[in-house]
């Protein structure tokens, strides 16, 4: 095969989970008239930032099992066994310990990805599809072509027009402080970074995953576990980190919820929205998807059957009022004895496969908003994120039990807490070391806080379109920021008045801006004038997520590269 043969060119920027899944999609359309390049920054295919050396030490665990990864070339249960014997001991993992439902180490996960891409770059050979992989190439820019109809792809050895161009660029991590402040982490990754001996406390900000993965590794850095007679997991400093604490700074002091067990595979799949069902829901809704629509028929009608009991409690109540009834009933316990009551009651859910229905649905109902999000009024998304999305994100971080036995642990031995912390609350950096941390308590008491370290957890930060790595999108207008319409221009004129600066009111239409791009259903970007683009597609959750509010992982890569395939290979036989 060459190039010069007629042929569908693609490119794929990254070589992470987003990529895999693309290549997957497009080798298995049945299409052999197509051309593909892959461009990877690093060394190898598959892993991304989460699962490799960047994101991840021995000690990190993945949040998904077996049962639960969208279909791949092999399942873990039958790529296990082929590994040498022993193997995966250097990931601190005994292969003869797994099962379907077990989570595993995160690095060992991303060789299970580099190899499913190895069995898919093979398979594309053994079609004769062309696929050219372009390992440690850093993608300078891409620059649309209008004109020609193809996009440029340009690196450091020239650039290559092609067909389409999807951004697979994965997660990014912007530096602010970090480097510039002594004991400043904008985030734990790489772990390696925050992997030393302390004997002082540190100041993590966030209470979920990403907070969990700082916790993992400096606990190890500065002590050990242990387990007495009983099997019960302790924790041990070091006596050289005898000063060593880590407090978590989370909103309302609360913690996320342990994995349990899921009724169904693929839960995200149940509730997606088609494109005709969403057309439908507009047109009867002045172009608008309610948030309360949702709710009402993605949400609470799934416990008539699910769990009838818990539905008659909740039928009567709107979101608003749902959402108070769990939180408030959280917040008066205190977190780690409500953490240890989760734990034991997943405990029992794995056990007996019996699933938490209202936790099951409400990470349901996460994935069923992210798709039609671009579609709510401006008011229902400032809903969704002042009401709905605490709650979620609370409930869907699915702690491995490994890790929560290590949390509990670690508060039984006086090593971690967890603060309750405003809204408001505010980080100093100091200009020597460390920062202060302000914020208001639980019990409305100012607090000022110094600590010489601090890790700020909080998760995946969304980008603005002005952070695009790729300038000629932004400088040529292919690209437009995310925004969505007010109902009603009253509301955004209040909003204005209340010093809301992502308001924008024009004489007939007013609009609330959001973080990153415009995307449209098949995720290909749209400029100013709301004109899709056939060329150039997004992957790349950090410039999507204020359109999607929590789009994230391998149900999304699933997800989103079925949309774009089918959108690309659509437009590819209008052409014919």
């Amino acid at each position: 095969m060459h190039d010069d043969k007629p042929s569908i060119r693609i490119a794929l920027l990254g070589g992470g989970p987003a990529a895999l899944y693309m290549f997957k999609r497009i080798v298995e359309s049945g299409r052999t008239d197509v051309r593909i390049h892959i461009y990877e920054r690093k060394s190898m295919l598959g892993a991304g930032m989460p699962y490799s050396e960047e994101g991840a030490n021995t000690e990190h665990l993945t949040n998904i099992s077996d049962v639960e990864i969208p279909k791949l070339e092999t399942t873990m249960e039958e790529w296990l066994p082929k590994l040498p014997e022993g193997s995966t001991k250097r990931f601190g993992f005994n292969q003869d310990e797994f099962h379907d439902l077990k989570v595993i180490p995160r690095l060992l996960f991303g060789k299970y990805l580099a190899d499913q891409f190895q069995i898919l770059l093979e398979k594309a050979k053994n079609k004769d599809i062309p696929v050219s992989v372009h390992l440690n190439v850093e993608v300078q820019d891409v620059k649309d072509d209008p004109e020609a109809n193809k996009v440029k792809v340009i690196t450091g050895e020239g650039a290559t027009s092609f067909d389409h161009v999807v951004l697979c660029t994965g997660h990014q991590w912007p530096k602010k402080y970090e480097g510039k402040v002594d004991g400043y982490y904008d985030s734990p990754y790489p772990p390696s970074k925050i992997s030393k001996k302390i004997n002082y406390p540190v100041a993590i900000k966030g209470s979920s995953l990403t907070a969990f993965d700082a916790i993992r590794t400096l606990s190890r850095c500065n002590g050990r576990f242990t387990k007495d007679e009983k099997d019960v997991l302790g924790y041990q400093l070091d006596k050289e980190s005898n000063g060593f604490k880590m407090v978590m700074h989370s909103i309302d002091g609360l913690l996320p919820t342990i994995r349990m067990h899921v009724d169904e595979k693929e839960v995200s799949k149940k509730n997606h929205l088609s494109k005709e069902e969403m057309l439908s829901i507009r047109e009867k809704n002045g172009g608008f998807i309610p948030l309360d629509w949702l709710y009402e028929e993605k949400f609470k009608e799934s416990f008539k059957k699910k769990d009838p009991e818990f539905y008659k409690h909740i039928k009567n109540l709107d979101l608003e009022t749902f959402v108070e009834s769990i939180m408030s009933f959280r917040e008066k316990l205190d977190p780690f004895s409500l953490f240890r009551a989760e734990y034991d009651e997943a405990e029992k859910s794995i056990r007996k496969h019996n699933a938490i229905a209202w936790k099951e649905l409400i990470a349901d109902l996460n994935y069923t908003i992210n798709y039609p999000a671009k579609y709510f009024s401006a008011e229902d998304m400032l809903r969704l994120k002042k009401v709905l999305m605490p709650l979620i994100s609370i409930i869907i971080a699915f702690v491995p039990q490994n890790s929560a036995q290590e949390l509990i642990a670690l508060h039984e031995a006086g090593v971690l807490s967890v603060v309750a912390v405003d809204r408001d609350s505010k980080i100093e950096p100091d200009s020597a070391e460390g920062i202060t941390y302000h914020y208001t308590d639980e019990n409305g008491k100012k607090e000022s806080k110094k600590f010489r370290m601090f890790i700020d957890c909080v998760g995946q930060p969304l980008l603005e379109m002005d952070d695009l790595t790729f300038g000629s999108l932004v400088e040529y207008g292919t690209v437009s920021p995310a925004r969505i319409r007010f109902r009603s221009i009253e509301d955004a004129e209040k909003l204005k008045r209340e010093g809301n600066k992502d308001v924008v009111i024009t004489e007939k239409i007013a609009y609330l801006k959001l973080p990153g791009i415009m995307i449209n259903d098949d995720f290909q970007v749209v400029d100013n004038m709301g004109v899709k683009n056939n060329r150039v597609y997004v992957m790349a959750v950090p410039l999507i997520g204020g359109l999607n509010p929590d789009y994230s992982g391998l149900d999304f890569c699933d997800f989103a590269s079925t949309a774009i395939v089918k959108s690309i290979l659509k437009m590819e036989e209008n052409k014919i």
